[in-house]
Formats: structure tokens, C-alpha cells, sequence
């Protein structure tokens, strides 16, 4: 059942993957319950009424309807965003993911705090559009939709790093993405290819429904877990 499987959803089975979800027990728990992981982030929400979000919507559904979507934690509508650079969070307190100027024991609030003043007079890079890449258990991998929004997209990122202080070794190459779950289990590999047929036709739906995605305007948030993000500053 394997064999015909994208390498990029290998990953989410349990023939050929055994390992444990990466943040099972410290995000999420076995019955799917989102746990505190308190930091902050740069986001775009959706645009709400929008049609893509109308769309991402209806995909996200499609995919709790599946008969083992409970393998899945998925996270409330409200809270899809896309991820455009990525803050502290309570679980990755090293280098490089934290700032280097900055004791490793600040306290998260305090981090905050201190990132609401380095973002005042931020200069942003203008808008942008993104389109779908792949659907993936997890959601939704996304891109620039032209090679121009790709290039606007890194300059965003390269100006972000300043105030926050670091680059992620993901720095240049990071993939954009809009989560919708977590996987609990593993998929049974029997499933695969019930999963990748789910995923071929939601792409092909997006791709006709959505093929620009409606973002909010970039803004800096904060969360306590994974079900809300709290807007503190939009960016210009």
C-alpha cells in the first residue's frame, strides 16, 4: 500500500514511520486535548467570510470525516493562520531559537514584552498572495503564488530575524503551511491509499476554489496553546 504513498506523506504511517508524533505530550495529548505551550508568533489569519477560507473549511471537514480522523488533534477554525515567522515558545528554550542577547529563563511574558518594542516602527515588505501547495494530514503546505510573492515572502522573513534575534537552521528553505491537526497515531498503512485519494481531490478542489489564498495583514500574536492566537500588533 506503501509503495504508491508521496514520499512527503510516508511520514504519517505506521509501516514507515514508527516514532512517536514529535510534539505528542507536550502540545497535545493522547485524547487530542491541546496543553499549555505558551510563546509567540508572526502570523496571517484568514480572511473570514472569504471564499478560499470558505474552502479550506469545507477541505478541513472532508478530512474529519475520514473514519480514522480521530488519529487526528484538530485545532479550532478560529485559529487558522499562516505561520509567517516563527516566534519563542516555552519547549524550545536553546540556541538558535531563542535570541542570543537574551537569558535562556525569560519568562515568556517577559519575551513578549520585549518583542512588542523591538516590532514598534517594524517596516514590513508589502503584501503578498499565496496559493496551496500539497494537503497533508496536518493541513495545508503553502507557497507564494508567483515568484515574485516568493521573493517578497523571504524578505519578510530576512527583516523579522533582526528583531527577534536568530535564524532557524530552516531559515531559507522553511515551508509555509496552515495546520489544521496533529497527528496522535500514526496511520494504519492499509489507509494510505484512501488518505492520498482524499488529499489528490482536495487539491484539485482548492486549486479550483481557492487559488489565492485571503490572508489578514502580517501581525505579531501571542498564545498559551494551540487554540488561539492572540492578535498584538499588526504589522505594516
Amino acid at each position: 500500500m506503501l509503495d504508491t504513498v508521496r514520499p512527503s506523506l510516508a511520514g504519517f504511517f505506521e509501516g514507515t514511520n514508527s516514532a512517536p508524533p514529535t510534539h505528542l505530550g507536550t502540545r497535545y495529548d493522547a485524547s487530542g486535548n491541546f496543553l499549555p505551550e505558551p510563546g509567540n508568533t508572526i502570523v496571517c489569519h484568514l480572511v473570514e467570510g472569504s471564499l478560499s477560507q470558505a474552502a479550506i473549511i469545507e477541505v478541513r471537514e472532508r478530512m474529519l470525516a475520514m473514519p480514522d480522523a480521530d488519529r487526528l488533534a484538530f485545532t479550532p477554525i478560529s485559529s487558522l493562520h499562516m505561520t509567517l515567522f516563527q516566534g519563542i515558545i516555552e519547549y524550545r528554550r536553546r540556541l538558535p531559537y531563542w535570541p542570543s542577547d537574551v537569558p535562556l529563563d525569560t519568562s515568556i511574558d517577559d519575551m513578549t514584552r520585549l518583542y512588542l518594542e523591538r516590532l514598534q516602527g517594524f517596516e514590513g515588505h508589502g503584501p503578498f498572495k499565496i496559493k496551496v501547495a500539497e494537503v497533508v494530514p496536518t493541513g495545508l503546505t503553502v507557497a507564494g503564488a508567483t515568484e515574485q510573492d516568493r521573493r517578497i515572502l523571504k524578505a519578510w522573513r530576512d527583516a523579522l530575524s533582526v528583531p527577534f534575534g536568530y535564524r532557524h537552521p530552516d531559515h531559507d528553505n522553511y515551508v509555509f503551511h496552515i495546520t489544521f491537526a496533529y497527528q496522535i497515531r500514526r496511520f494504519a498503512d492499509e489507509r494510505a491509499a484512501a488518505w492520498q485519494e482524499l488529499f489528490d481531490d482536495c487539491l484539485s478542489f482548492l486549486e479550483s476554489e481557492a487559488p489565492v489564498i485571503d490572508l489578514k495583514p502580517p501581525a505579531f500574536c501571542s498564545f498559551k496553546d494551540m487554540k488561539h492566537f492572540e492578535k498584538l500588533l499588526v504589522l505594516g
